[in-house]
């Protein structure tokens, strides 16, 4: 069984998250180094997942890294820099001075947006596409508001699509 299948079918330990959250930790360190941006790094273990958080007092250091795309990147490079220390697969979460937690809120309203369409006589309301993650919290979304959604497209095209329940 692969590293990747490994990953998928069985959950990591808290051990294992929080070597995860060390590795990547240690990789953000040195990039804000090279970058000459200050920033406090947190880390934490939580739904099978680890979280690395880059914080600082003034904020202003970290605006350019905490755009969504960069964010992104930011975090495929620092689970690339991860799986090669650990052999391991990793769905890590990066936020960078709170953009996951502000982009959760953007989420919440798309979906918001989108339901209004649906009580408004719409058969389903389709989102733009987004992360594998940005899906995630969107279905959870919508399903806490009593609503269906599903995945469809591929690739970069992947997209929510949103329907009544039954």
């Amino acid at each position: 069984m692969t590293d990747v299948q490994n990953a998928t079918t069985h959950s990591p330990t808290r051990e294992q998250l929080e070597q995860e959250g060390d590795v990547a930790a240690d990789y953000i360190e040195e990039f804000l180094d090279i970058c000459d941006i200050d920033g406090d790094i947190d880390i934490d273990a939580r739904n099978g997942r680890a979280y690395v958080s880059v914080n600082a007092e003034d904020g202003a250091n970290l605006r350019v890294l905490a755009k969504a795309d960069v964010v992104n990147a930011l975090q495929e490079l620092t689970r690339l820099a991860v799986q090669a220390k650990t052999g391991v697969f990793s769905r890590l979460i990066l936020d960078i001075g709170g953009s996951r937690d502000a982009r959760q809120a953007e989420l919440s309203s798309l979906v918001s947006r989108a339901i209004e369409r649906i009580e408004g006589g719409a058969a389903e309301a389709a989102l733009p596409p987004m992360s594998s993650y940005e899906r995630k919290l969107v279905h959870d979304v919508v399903a806490e508001r009593g609503y269906v959604s599903e995945s469809r497209g591929e690739g970069s095209d992947r997209h929510t699509v949103i329907t009544p329940a039954s």
